[in-house]
């Protein structure tokens, strides 16, 4: 009973904050924003703290648990700071600082070797999607914002367990 009403009070606490872009960076909305370099960095910061964590429980579940409430959570904020890599995609610099950002928030999980390759598979999973307004969006129900959010770390299941799959020996 006490682990229903902590799970309950916890799902929503995290509604009410709804989902945001790193806060270094603009606030995730379905209106076009602006992006700069300096938003490109704070953007690859936020990915790759949250890559890191999705790689770590990764390594000790030896698997990609899409069910686990926290990689739900870092699945999603994954998916709000590339958020505009589909839009940018093709901006040289802008992705020059997304890799920065990307190298320094992971904690040695991607490196200049592969930062191309990370940045790559982050675009390719995002490119013509909707992932910026699915995670931004708000409910009017917590319940319903945690399904949601379990139903995008599903469906990027496949795609996030190849990129951490990638990382093997680190």
């Amino acid at each position: 009973m006490k682990k229903t009403i902590f799970f309950l009070a916890a799902v929503m606490m995290l509604a009410s904050c709804s989902f945001t872009k790193n806060a270094g960076s603009s606030t995730a909305t379905t209106t076009p924003t602006t992006t700069t370099p300096a938003t490109g960095t704070a953007a690859g910061q936020g990915a790759g703290n949250a890559l890191h964590s999705l790689y770590t429980q990764y390594k000790a579940d030896g698997t990609f648990n899409y069910k686990n409430t926290q990689n739900i959570l870092n699945t999603v904020s994954l998916l709000a700071n590339c958020g505009d890599l589909a839009t940018n995609y093709k901006d040289k610099s802008y992705l020059a600082e997304f890799g920065k950002g990307l190298i320094a928030g992971s904690f040695g999980l991607v490196t200049k070797d592969n930062v191309s390759s990370v940045t790559n598979s982050l675009v390719e999973m995002v490119k013509n999607s909707e992932t910026g307004q699915k995670v931004s969006s708000t409910t009017s129900s917590a319940a319903s914002t945690m399904s949601n959010y379990a139903g995008t770390a599903a469906q990027y299941a496949g795609a996030i367990s190849s990129l951490l799959g990638s990382f093997s020996g680190k």
